[in-house]
């Protein structure tokens, strides 16, 4: 019976430590990294700016995976047409800390206005969000119209609840909900990304770059977190607050995006129906670097008609 306990303890604690002795992100490791840090209230982050001094801001969030280098392809173009586009890694993510505390819309915000504030970015600038992302973006806007010229947002969370299956699991149930998102989702994250190695990419080497993650400490609980707390929130009442301030948005959906379900837009609809949406045929949940051309089409026309 002893044996029989000692392996069920093994079983318990092997994902735990696996986790702990992971690599640490740290500043010899930020050597390689395109940009620049500034340490924020809650850690460091990592961010980087492109495009003229003189353009447009255009502020771009990431969603609960990869990084800022997901807006590769877009921010090349955005660049093209005048921006000068502000991007940068969530806590958790990419080159950026990895601190404690529950990935919430507060947990993201604060982020976020620090940056804006470290970085003196003023008024009326355009807010890029995508996925996770969008939801963050909606958050700000909501919190903050009269600093947001117009939002736009890319398969965006935030209308339904982020659940099912096994992320229900994870979500619901402490310890055990841990113990299986460290278990599951490396090798759920890998399979995933891989389905996409053959899809065209605005983002060279983007599945490598992704798969790349697992390997630093903290990603994954930290997208557990995300999980458990910004995923979980329907944003009604924020979608409310944007239609009510009268803020232009633009909301760009993948029609085959099983992530982010194409039914999501008539939510998005009843909640703003102000909000001009685009969907992109073909398209799954990597929408942003898959169908590149499309979303900067759409953009284009959004701009030039706000």
């Amino acid at each position: 019976m002893i044996w029989v306990l000692i392996l069920v303890a093994v079983v318990l604690a092997l994902p735990f430590l696996r986790e702990a002795l992971r690599p640490r992100m740290t500043d010899a490791e930020r050597q390689s990294a395109p940009g620049q840090f500034a340490r924020l209230s809650q850690g460091v982050t990592h961010y980087r700016w492109q495009g003229p001094e003189d353009g447009p801001v255009a502020v771009c969030v990431h969603g609960l995976t990869t990084p800022s280098f997901v807006w590769h392809g877009v921010t090349e173009e955005l660049v093209a047409q005048g921006f000068r586009v502000l991007s940068y890694d969530l806590f958790g993510r990419g080159y950026s800390d990895r601190p404690k505390g529950a990935q919430d819309g507060a947990f993201f915000l604060r982020q976020l206005q620090d940056l804006l504030t470290d970085q003196q970015v003023g008024d009326q600038f355009t807010l890029i969000g995508y996925s996770m992302g969008g939801s963050i973006s909606s958050c700000f806007a909501a919190a903050h119209p009269d600093r947001v010229k117009q939002l736009i947002l890319l398969a965006p969370a935030g209308m339904q609840p982020l659940s099912g299956g096994i992320t229900k699991l994870v979500q619901a149930i402490p310890f055990f909900g841990d113990w299986l998102m460290l278990t599951m989702f490396p090798r759920r994250h890998r399979k995933g990304t891989n389905s996409e190695r053959d899809l065209p990419s605005s983002v060279p080497g983007i599945v490598d770059l992704q798969q790349d993650e697992l390997r630093w400490r903290g990603f994954v609980p930290a997208v557990l977190s995300s999980l458990r707390n910004m995923l979980s929130a329907e944003l009604e009442p924020e979608h409310r607050a944007i239609a009510a301030a009268g803020l232009p948005v633009l909301a760009i959906w993948g029609a085959e995006d099983r992530t982010i379900p194409i039914r999501n837009k008539s939510v998005l609809e009843g909640w703003n129906p102000g909000a001009r949406h685009v969907v992109i045929d073909g398209a799954g949940h990597g929408v942003t670097y898959t169908h590149t051309p499309e979303v900067l089409a759409a953009i284009g026309a959004f701009v030039a008609d706000s």
